[in-house]
């Protein structure tokens, strides 16, 4: 393989989409063998030469926590193996939330895995729809913040004419903006209050729903308590159909029974987490990211602006 290539390689945390990735460019993944000994310890060894090469690793950082040290070897061992550049792409940066030290003794986990990710040697990093925008400053090497809104792009224009944006809190309010910006849309903002964590209170919704299509867009659903309580204020609001936009379907907990019993008529998730051990709910549709991380990926390697799959931080 000439000195001029690249290889992409793929942790287990979701392996079909990094082989979607690899066949949008026209690749196959690389070979490596990702082991563990008998008390769980995690070896990797890459099984191609990978020496004055550009390396990318595909592996989203949802829990178990095995996820972020498979990742972390990785890198380690393609730094080892003399790589010429090393693009940690992750789909889905779990911890996110965990972006500022909001209470006394709590750690900023999220900064915890930048310095982690980058002392490993990363080069760079790629990633969707990060919790917290502000992480990218905890990076001191190259960072690409790719946007979902690319990917669900063109799913709603048939609903334009009666359609309201939704932010399903106030930290959400520039990713409903951009959205609403992208659809011609008036935008709405649900003012909530947390008790604790996974738990949250509709208090207000500012702004007109009545006989309007809502889209309720968010970076990730855990729970899903937040955004079904979300849903059922809006429809006693008097809003028609509802339908969300998430990036990130972690869907732990109830979440699919809540999905299923509130009054959502559809909720659209890419596969940045791999659905594969999920339950699945017939209210959930699956659009893939595979495109927008592989033409990320084509232009990251042929030193080409990314800047326009990422447009909507404009907004």
């Amino acid at each position: 393989m000439p000195a001029n290539d690249y290889m992409i390689f793929s942790g287990s945390a979701n392996v079909p989409l990094s082989k979607r990735i690899a066949r949008s460019v026209g690749k196959n993944l690389g070979a490596i063998e990702l082991n563990r000994f008998s008390d769980g310890e995690i070896w990797v060894k890459y099984l191609e030469n990978i020496r004055g090469l550009e390396v990318f690793i595909i592996q989203s950082i949802n829990p178990p926590a095995d996820n972020i040290m498979e990742l972390l070897i990785m890198i380690d061992a393609a730094k080892r193996a003399s790589a010429k550049r090393i693009t940690a792409v992750i789909p889905y940066f779990g911890y996110a939330r965990q972006d500022r030290k909001d209470q006394p003794r709590v750690a900023i986990t999220a900064k915890l895995l930048a310095n982690l990710i980058t002392v490993s040697g990363a080069d760079r990093v790629m990633t969707m729809d990060l919790h917290a925008a502000q992480i990218q400053g905890f990076f001191d090497i190259p960072f690409d913040h790719l946007y979902g809104s690319s990917v669900f792009r063109g799913k709603f224009n048939r609903f334009k004419e009666d359609l309201v944006i939704v932010s399903p809190d106030v930290g959400g309010i520039k990713l409903a903006r951009a959205y609403a910006k992208l659809l011609n849309c008036s935008l709405v903002v649900i003012d909530k209050r947390r008790p604790k964590q996974n738990i949250t209170e509709v208090v207000n919704i500012i702004g007109d729903v009545e006989n309007k299509n809502v889209l309720i867009v968010d970076d990730l659903i855990d729970t899903a308590g937040t955004f079904t309580g979300a849903v059922n204020a809006l429809k006693e609001k008097g809003a028609k159909k509802i339908f969300g936009a998430v990036t990130h379907a972690l869907l732990s907990g109830e979440a699919i029974e809540r999905i299923e019993n509130s009054e959502l008529n559809k909720l659209f998730v890419t596969d940045t987490i791999d659905f594969n051990n999920k339950t699945r709910s017939k209210k959930i549709t699956i659009v893939s990211a595979a495109g927008l991380f592989a033409e990320a990926i084509r232009r990251t390697f042929n030193n080409e602006s990314i800047s326009s799959l990422f447009n909507i931080d404009k907004g």
